[in-house]
């Protein structure tokens, strides 16, 4: 064989082995690649433990479905007492923050002048009217009183009502006039300005105004609510008023339910009189009505101070409006009381001491009962009250004194008129 031959059968046994060792090189790579590949996955088997549910993780590894009834009803209950409580604490807090608070005494705004002077040995007349704020009318029934209604007329009877009232207070043309639940915008009148109203029509009076109830919403009842009330009581003189004040009434209702309640007051307006030192001090007042007792005493009490600062002082006094009490020298038998119906209180009048003057006519009433509507109720056997007069300084004196019969047709009180003369 020849030397070249030679050489390139050992090239080629040499190429064959190389050949050979690469291909083990690479089987052995690729088998180690394969067990690493193979590792991997078994350790993230091993390792990874899927999440458990949420709702799964509950309190002794029940689900609320599985919890007994009476269990999920007394969770039930709770919420809904935190969520009760809750919102009355918002309502409570709110009707705190807006609640009327008016100062024990302050001055209050005069309106129009009045044409005419005041004069010593002067007769005039002064009527007293507690106006039901237009919607209690002969129509009308009342659910504090036993009856049904809250809202109690349209829109049309209230005007109707004030036209009504109106027209009598033109016809009989007093001089000084009281008049009580006056009021302003309120939604149980129809939201009818009847200040403005009486204001327009009576262009002729100076007034004065006292605000004796407040609120910016009253949610009671639930499903037919009171609402927004303004309403208070307005004094009306043709003679010039000097200047007006309102005084704060003691009150026996305590938080929460003071912060919707009437903040009864007394509307003081002084009228000079020529040539004198001495003034005639016109003190209008509604006293308390839903109270146990208390509220009215103290009121009557506050008043009775009111009235001896004024007669020491040496001047005329007339105060005179709704009492919600009748006084104990009136003979009250023609109106037996139901027990079951409002029931007014009584008023001493011996706690007044010497130099007062007390009217209340027994012959007419002049309230009725608001516990169902008066138009075609037996007339007979309704219940009727005496609890709107005057009360007068010994140094007037009095002519006349009585109640008007209106038969409750625009108002569930009658109006009462005094004539006096100054001495």
């Amino acid at each position: 064989m020849k030397k070249k031959d030679v050489m390139k059968a050992v090239q080629k046994k040499n190429s064959n082995d190389n050949s050979l060792k690469k291909k083990k090189t690479t089987k052995k790579k690729t088998k180690t690649n394969k067990v690493k590949k193979n590792q991997n996955p078994e350790k993230k088997i091993v390792t990874v433990i899927p999440p458990t549910p949420k709702e799964e993780i509950v309190e002794n590894n029940i689900v609320p479905e599985d919890l007994p009834f009476k269990k999920r009803l007394i969770r039930f209950l709770i919420k809904l007492c935190i969520f009760i409580v809750c919102f009355f604490l918002i309502v409570f807090i709110f009707f705190t923050i807006t609640e009327f608070k008016p100062k024990e005494r302050e001055k209050v705004n005069v309106s129009g002048e009045g044409f005419f002077t005041l004069n010593p040995g002067d007769s005039f007349q002064v009527m007293s009217w507690n106006i039901g704020y237009g919607a209690l009318g002969d129509n009308a029934d009342f659910f504090m009183d036993h009856g049904d209604m809250v809202q109690t007329a349209s829109r049309d009877r209230i005007n109707k009502n004030l036209n009504s009232i109106r027209n009598k207070i033109q016809d009989t043309k007093p001089q000084i006039l009281f008049l009580q639940e006056v009021d302003i915008s309120s939604k149980r009148a129809r939201h009818v300005n009847e200040l403005s109203s009486f204001r327009n029509h009576l262009n002729n009076y100076s007034s004065a105004f006292a605000t004796n109830f407040k609120v910016t919403y009253l949610p009671y009842p639930l499903f037919d609510t009171i609402g927004h009330v303004h309403s208070g009581i307005a004094t009306f003189s043709k003679y010039t008023i000097g200047d007006a004040e309102r005084i704060q009434l003691p009150s026996s209702f305590i938080w929460p339910v003071s912060t919707v309640n009437l903040k009864r007051c007394l509307l003081i307006t002084r009228l000079p009189i020529k040539d004198s030192d001495k003034e005639l001090v016109l003190i209008n007042l509604h006293l308390e009505a839903y109270d146990s007792g208390k509220g009215k005493e103290l009121q009557t009490e506050k008043l009775l101070e009111i009235l001896k600062e004024e007669k020491e002082k040496g001047n005329y006094v007339i105060a005179g409006g709704d009492f919600n009490q009748s006084f104990d020298s009136v003979d009250l038998s023609k109106y037996p009381l139901n027990e079951k119906l409002w029931t007014p209180g009584t008023i001493k009048v011996k706690d007044f001491g010497e130099g007062w003057q007390t009217f209340m006519d027994s012959e007419t009433p002049s309230c009725r009962s608001l516990d169902q509507p008066y138009k075609d109720a037996d007339k007979d056997h309704f219940q009727y009250y005496v609890i709107d007069g005057f009360i007068v300084s010994d140094n007037i004196k009095v002519d006349s004194f009585h109640t008007e019969n209106l038969d409750f047709v625009a108002s569930d009180h009658n109006p009462v008129l005094m004539k006096v003369t100054l001495t």
